[in-house]
């Protein structure tokens, strides 16, 4: 499946602006995943957004909220902080130059490719790389990427150029308190030659492809053997598991299908639907006393039915 572009915008240098796309330089899956799976019935756990009194809500109705006090909550619209004007939401500006060495490991986060849109867009962008490359230098600058504004680092990689995100300065945590009871002494000298020949012989050039999850692997071997295995317990979650809330809705029109047969035998169903959807049946046959929070549950639980149907 071809690569899809998590960010385009223009890498700046000076006056020079180069249009660019960032594609992320890690593939997720390609590991093992699961699903968590309910044991007794067989069928997949969801997990909905919902509002405790109301239940599963709609994903525009749900507003960013700081907290400034206890409990207390100031809100925010998204077009507010969508109208937020910062240049690094579309232009990756170089603004500052390090030598590689400089930046401590523990600040790199995730790595991306750094892509020319098009063929004119190349000769500059080649420009950029082989100065990089023949300085020997790493290139910083900052863009908004997935609501959040990130520090980066641009070196050379192959034939490209390759974005690393870094952390801020605090976003570190200090390591004293962590390191702080351990003696500062020298080693024992002999200790410390034996452990530096074994650091000679297995000194050997960097090769990823020489390393391999073994975790994974076991898992691999483990589910093929289960797959093997009659007596391997196997669940079928079916097409109405993958509806947004699909159980609540399922227990209601149960509840309304029992409430119909009941009642085409000359019996009352009320009880039974009653019984089955707890605060909604209350909330509509509380009538002139419902109050402005019941009419909010009353309508939460009429567009969760009418999505999920």
């Amino acid at each position: 499946m071809a690569s899809r572009a998590i960010w385009k915008g223009q890498l700046r240098l000076s006056l020079v602006s180069i249009p660019v796309e960032i594609h992320s330089a890690t593939k997720s899956g390609a590991r093992l995943s699961f699903r968590q799976i309910h044991g007794p019935s067989g069928k997949r756990v969801h997990y909905e957004k919902t509002v405790s009194g109301i239940g599963p809500i709609d994903a525009d109705e749900i507003l960013k909220g700081y907290e400034i006090g206890d409990d207390e909550y100031l809100l925010l619209e998204p077009e507010e902080i969508d109208a937020i004007k910062l240049e690094t939401k579309k232009t990756l500006e170089l603004v500052q130059f390090v030598d590689a060495s400089e930046i401590p490991p523990l600040y790199y986060d995730r790595p991306y490719y750094v892509v020319p849109t098009d063929d004119l867009a190349q000769d500059a962008y080649r420009v950029v790389r082989d100065a990089l490359r023949q300085a020997k230098k790493i290139g910083l600058g900052q863009l908004v990427m997935r609501g959040k504004e990130y520090l980066c680092a641009l070196r050379p990689c192959g034939d490209g150029i390759l974005l690393e995100t870094l952390h801020y300065a605090d976003e570190i945590r200090e390591a004293d308190p962590l390191f702080s009871e351990i003696e500062d002494e020298p080693a024992d000298k002999e200790l410390l030659e034996v452990a530096t020949q074994l650091i000679d012989r297995k000194t050997d050039s960097f090769d990823a492809s020489a390393f391999t999850d073994h975790y994974d692997a076991a898992l691999r071997d483990l589910i093929d053997r289960k797959r093997k295995s009659k007596k391997t317990p196997r669940a079928k979650t079916g097409e109405d598991d993958t509806s947004r809330g699909g159980d609540n809705v399922v227990d209601l029109m149960s509840a309304l299908q029992d409430s119909l047969k009941a009642d085409g035998s000359g019996k009352s169903g009320s009880k039974s639907v009653g019984k089955s959807t707890g605060r909604k049946s209350s909330s509509k046959t509380s009538g002139s006393k419902s109050s402005a929070s019941k009419s909010s549950k009353s309508s939460g639980a009429k567009s969760s039915t009418k999505k999920s149907a």
